[in-house]
């Protein structure tokens, strides 16, 4: 415990600020702009992904590498489509985050890759994305050179702390290494086989057979997982992870919104999964055609990990 007038140090990015013990309450770090305590904040020197992963990620993924001749697939798909767009797309069209630049979310960026153990990727602020329209999320791209992309409307709807578990999650992504297939599920997604075949891309569809396509889209549900995972292991509070979860299926209506409400509605979706066949062949169905699976059933996910003896805390004690 600090003396009443000995400056605070933050626990999550070390820096010394100039705020007395008198003055504590509620205040957030100049640096990080997170918020000041003496409670630990854990970081690990080596932090193993397979530790975390999970299981259903880890099962999809391994059968997705089971298809012959994938990775040189997509990697032949990627170098002619993704890396180079996006770098000239976003360098372009939107805020590259620096120590000078958004300073405090670069400052967030350097928690969460100190703490899961990664070099810091390149980190944009956008309002539209390549495919125009409003941007409500982040997303994490590239494969020899990883990029983060936060979308304006949604910074303007979390907090700090939610902030910092967005992008940790998106960095759990690297930390996972999920980019190349993360990428290419992305893409596939975005574009269908009809704009690929009247673009500049014609005949890259047909480097995909059915099994790859299905096998990628499968896996891509499953590995965002893993990543709620490596955000709830930067923030420590598995209840900022369910928040910022929350605002982004709630949207517009997220002041008015209670966690306690969404937690038991996560609960009550999980149970009805299990116990009716027709939910769960809806929820299925319908999760199929979505980029990211459902926030409620990603909340459900993360209250068991957390909960669990051999789950979360086992790792934060270890």
């Amino acid at each position: 415990m600090q003396d009443e007038g000995e400056k605070i140090r933050c626990r999550y990015c070390s820096k010394q600020n100039k705020v007395r013990r008198a003055t504590e309450k509620k205040v957030r770090c100049g640096n990080c702009k997170l918020p000041l305590s003496d409670d630990p904040h854990k970081k690990w020197q080596y932090l193993d992904p397979d530790t975390y992963i999970h299981p259903l990620d880890r099962q999809a993924l391994s059968a997705l590498r089971k298809i012959p001749g994938i990775d040189s697939v997509l990697k032949k798909l990627l170098e002619v489509t993704h890396e180079r767009s996006s770098k000239v797309f976003f360098t372009a069209n939107a805020v590259q985050v620096t120590p000078r630049q958004c300073p405090d979310l670069d400052a967030k960026l350097e928690v969460v890759c100190s703490t899961l153990g990664i070099e810091k990727p390149h980190l944009y602020v956008s309002v539209t994305g390549p495919q125009g329209g409003l941007g409500f999320n982040a997303f994490t791209g590239g494969v020899e050179q990883p990029f983060i992309v936060i979308y304006s409307s949604l910074l303007e709807r979390l907090d700090d702390l939610e902030v910092l578990a967005v992008l940790a999650h998106e960095a759990g992504h690297i930390h996972a290494k999920h980019l190349l297939y993360k990428v290419a599920a992305d893409i596939l997604f975005l574009l269908t086989d009809v704009v690929l075949r009247l673009g500049p891309f014609a005949g890259i569809a047909d480097l995909f057979s059915l099994p790859a396509k299905l096998a990628l889209l499968t896996w891509r549900h499953k590995a965002e997982l893993s990543c709620d995972r490596a955000s709830l292991l930067v923030t420590q509070d598995e209840r900022v992870v369910i928040s910022a979860l929350m605002k982004m299926a709630g949207g517009t209506l997220a002041s008015k919104l209670d966690q306690d409400e969404f937690v038991a509605q996560a609960r009550q979706f999980d149970k009805n999964f299990a116990e009716n066949y027709l939910d769960k062949f809806w929820t299925t169905l319908i999760a199929s055609s979505m980029s990211h699976p459902f926030p409620v059933w990603r909340v459900s996910e993360i209250l068991d990990w957390a909960e669990r003896e051999d789950g979360y805390k086992r790792m934060l004690n270890s």
